[in-house]
C-alpha cells in the first residue's frame, strides 16, 4: 500500500512539474548577474533576455549584485525559489574557481544550484594603459623582473587574477594585485593610469582598445583572435604554452523541477540561435558552447579540478 502511495504521488509531482513547464513564463524572469554592467556576463544577459522575451512574450529583468568575485549573487540565487523565475548567468568564478580562492564560501557551487546549460567560451587580452613602457608581452616581463613589485594590475573576476598569477608563475615575476569588485570597475581604473595592466575578457577592454585609451599586447588563447589579429599570444610572445579561457553557463537554484529545467534549457539554447546573439559572441571573441543540464554538471565537475590545478600550481593561497 505504501508503495502504491508512493508511486501515486510521484505521478502528481511529475504531472505538476510537465504543466508548469508547459505555461512557463507566466510572469517577468529575473537574471542575477554577479558583475557591474559592461562585463561579459552582463552583456550576454541582456542580449539573450532580448530574445527571450521575443518568445515568450514575458519581461527578462537583468539585476547585477556584484561583489566578492561573484559571491554576492550566487549566495541571492541559492537561497531563491526554485520556480524557474529567479536564474543565474555566471562564470567559472563562482562555479569553479571560488572554491579554490578561499576557505569559505556563502554558498556551495554544485549542491546549492541546478544547472541548466552551458552558453560561451572565450579567451582574454593583456591590456596595459599607454603610459606604461612596454609595447610587448617580452617588455612587460622586462618591467617586472626588473622592478618586482612595482607593476599593478586589477581584477573583479577570478579568471582575471589567475590569467595573470599563471603569467607571474610562468615568468618567474611578481606584481601587485588589486581587486575589484567587478571588471569594468577595474578597467575603468586602469583607463585612468591607477593601474599597469590587466589580462581581462574582450567585451571589457576590446572597446577601450580600439578608442586608443588602452594598447593591447597579447591574446590568452594559442591561436590568434580574428577581432585583433595583429596582435599575437601571450604563447608566441615569450610565454610558451600559456593559454586561459572563460565560459559562461546557466544555472537556477537547487531543486528546479527536471521539466521546468528543460523547458528553460531550450529556450536558452533558441536565444543562443538568434542573429542578435550570435553577433554579440562573435564581437567579443567568444564562440557559442551548448549543453544539457546533465552535459553542464559534468563540464562544472571537471572544471572545478581543473581550476583547483591552475591555482595551486600558480602558488595562490586561499584567503
Amino acid at each position: 500500500m505504501r508503495m502504491k502511495q508512493f508511486l501515486i504521488l510521484m505521478s502528481l509531482w511529475m504531472s505538476m512539474g510537465f504543466a508548469q513547464a508547459e505555461t512557463y513564463p507566466a510572469r517577468p524572469i529575473t537574471i542575477i548577474v554577479g558583475s557591474t554592467p559592461g562585463s561579459t556576463t552582463d552583456g550576454l544577459a541582456r542580449a539573450m533576455g532580448v530574445e527571450i522575451t521575443k518568445e515568450t512574450g514575458q519581461p527578462v529583468i537583468v539585476d547585477n549584485r556584484a561583489g566578492a568575485f561573484g559571491g554576492i549573487a550566487a549566495q541571492y540565487v541559492a537561497h531563491a525559489k526554485p520556480d524557474g523565475y529567479t536564474l543565474f548567468i555566471t562564470t567559472n568564478t563562482t562555479q569553479a574557481a571560488n572554491p579554490h580562492l578561499f576557505k569559505k564560501l556563502a554558498y556551495d557551487p554544485v549542491k546549492d544550484f541546478t544547472p541548466i546549460g552551458k552558453l560561451i567560451q572565450g579567451y582574454m587580452l593583456m591590456v596595459v594603459n599607454p603610459s606604461l613602457k612596454a609595447n610587448s608581452v617580452s617588455d612587460v616581463i622586462a618591467l617586472a623582473k626588473k622592478d618586482p613589485d612595482k607593476l599593478s594590475y586589477g581584477s573583479g573576476s577570478s579568471s582575471a587574477r589567475v590569467a595573470v598569477e599563471l603569467f607571474e608563475k610562468m615568468t618567474g615575476t611578481q606584481m601587485v594585485h588589486v581587486p575589484y569588485k567587478s571588471n569594468p570597475l577595474a578597467v575603468m581604473d586602469l583607463v585612468g593610469g591607477q593601474l599597469d595592466l590587466m589580462i581581462v575578457d574582450l567585451t571589457t577592454s576590446l572597446p577601450q582598445v580600439k578608442n586608443g585609451k588602452l594598447r593591447a599586447l597579447g591574446v590568452s588563447s594559442l591561436t590568434r583572435s580574428p577581432l585583433v589579429p595583429a596582435v599575437p599570444t601571450i604563447a608566441e610572445s615569450g610565454v610558451p604554452g600559456y593559454e586561459f579561457s572563460h565560459w559562461n553557463a546557466l544555472y537556477g537554484p537547487a531543486g528546479l523541477d527536471p521539466a521546468l529545467t528543460k523547458r528553460i534549457n531550450e529556450l536558452s539554447r533558441k536565444a543562443m540561435a538568434t542573429p542578435a546573439v550570435k553577433k554579440f559572441v562573435e564581437e567579443n571573441g567568444m564562440e557559442v558552447s551548448l549543453t544539457s543540464p546533465d552535459g553542464l554538471a559534468a563540464f562544472q565537475a571537471s572544471e572545478v579540478k581543473r581550476w583547483g590545478q591552475i591555482i595551486r600550481e600558480a602558488g595562490i593561497q586561499p584567503e
